[in-house]
């Protein structure tokens, strides 16, 4: 068994949609990246790769190749998840917490553990996803961007 841990940063701006765990969920602003700048789903990819040590998802999926621009993070964890399993690993579990002043995101959080679930092959039991604020202090709690951490466990299939 092997444990990973990711973490993701983006930073809100307006005019962009506002996707965490391939849920788009109505706010004023967007995360603003590359793709559709999911940082609960990148922090994901990033502990699942980390726990194979199979590189990071920047490795993967280059911001500089224009294939990856605006690309629905779902797809990028349905390939990540097909590394897993080719280098002979499956998930067992996933922790995640979402850190953001605002928008509350506990009505969405069932569906997030749903769609990670879907894509990994696993059960909604197997994902946890919680949110908290920073009560105000950091670029967080100033309304600047929205981060993510992820803690995975996987074993050899």
């Amino acid at each position: 068994m092997r444990v990973g841990y990711g973490y993701d940063v983006h930073r809100l701006q307006e005019g962009r949609r506002l996707v965490l765990g391939g849920v788009e969920i109505p706010h004023m602003q967007g995360l603003l990246g590359h793709s559709d700048a999911d940082v609960l789903l990148h922090a994901i990819c990033d502990a699942l790769l980390g726990a194979a040590a199979l590189g990071d998802i920047g490795q993967h999926f280059p911001d500089s190749d224009s294939q990856y621009k605006d690309i629905n993070s779902l797809l990028l964890l349905k390939e990540v998840a097909g590394i897993l399993q080719r280098a002979g690993w499956r998930v067992i579990n996933v922790d995640s917490t979402v850190v953001a002043q605002e928008p509350r995101l506990a009505p969405h959080i069932k569906q997030m553990r749903q769609n990670i679930a879907r894509v990994l092959a696993i059960e909604s039991e197997q994902v946890s996803v919680k949110a908290t604020t920073t009560e105000g202090l950091g670029f967080a709690g100033r309304q600047q961007g929205i981060s993510a951490h992820a803690v995975v466990l996987i074993e050899q299939a």
